[in-house]
């Protein structure tokens, strides 16, 4: 059965991302102001500006998340454990963490296993939670389902697609994929090329908790829009992007 739509369950799904490394101050500060006006479940900043990130969205419900190891995941573990912890003493209550591709690719799934692991506690250590990136565009089926299956032993929050920075994105195939092969502790996070509401709707169907969009406005004017709401009309948004 279709869930219900309604507003508050649709923004609450979405992380807006602010995430273009060209992106100015004054657009992030814009992109705050936008999610503070839709009321988004987070912003997902660029790394150094989480601290004020954190301070913008104070007393909110839109909470601060960032990103770890972003886009390529080839970083030293050791180097993406000190982002966590930077990441985490500025205010991130979530981290978008991207897998070692290369290793991933390579089989070697004790160095994937170890890696997720030890940013999982790290993460859970703070009170916070981590979604894990897949980067699915490089990745066959069989990889796909051990790396859902190392996620779930680890204690991941969320599996999760891609960056939105490969050659291909979010698709329905994949999210049936990784929530069929997730335990239920673990949800599932859209993100690379989710740009309209219809996109949102087919992928909550398959039990998608959370999606990653730029597009955050227009989606969610959509929404208003179908469900006879008033616009949100005060905000201008940031420059929008392929995530």
């Amino acid at each position: 059965m279709t869930a219900e739509l309604n507003y508050p369950s649709i923004a609450k799904m979405i992380d807006h991302a602010l995430l273009q490394p060209f992106l100015d101050t004054a657009e992030l500060e814009a992109g705050f102001r936008l999610a503070l006006s839709y009321d988004v479940a987070t912003v997902c900043i660029l790394p150094y500006y989480v601290k004020r990130a954190n301070e913008a969205l104070r007393g909110s419900t839109v909470k601060a998340s960032t990103t770890i190891g972003f886009p390529h995941g080839a970083h030293a573990t050791s180097i993406k454990l000190a982002e966590a912890r930077q990441a985490l003493e500025d205010g991130a209550s979530e981290l978008d963490m991207v897998i070692n591709i290369s290793k991933a690719r390579s089989g070697d799934w004790n160095y994937v296993s170890a890696e997720i692991t030890s940013l999982t506690r790290e993460t859970h250590a703070a009170g916070a939670k981590i979604k894990v990136i897949f980067e699915n565009a490089y990745h066959d089926d069989k990889s796909k389902t051990e790396l859902c299956r190392i996620c779930g032993e680890a204690g991941a929050d969320w599996v999760k697609t891609s960056t939105g920075y490969a050659p291909t994105g979010a698709t329905l195939d994949d999210l049936r994929l990784m929530r069929k092969h997730s335990p239920a502790h673990v949800q599932v996070k859209a993100a690379g090329g989710i740009r309209d509401l219809n996109m949102i709707l087919a992928a909550r169907e398959i039990g998608v908790t959370r999606v990653g969009a730029s597009r955050t406005a227009e989606i969610l004017e959509d929404c208003r829009k179908r469900l006879g709401l008033p616009p949100i009309t005060t905000v201008s948004a940031a420059t929008t992007s392929s995530y």
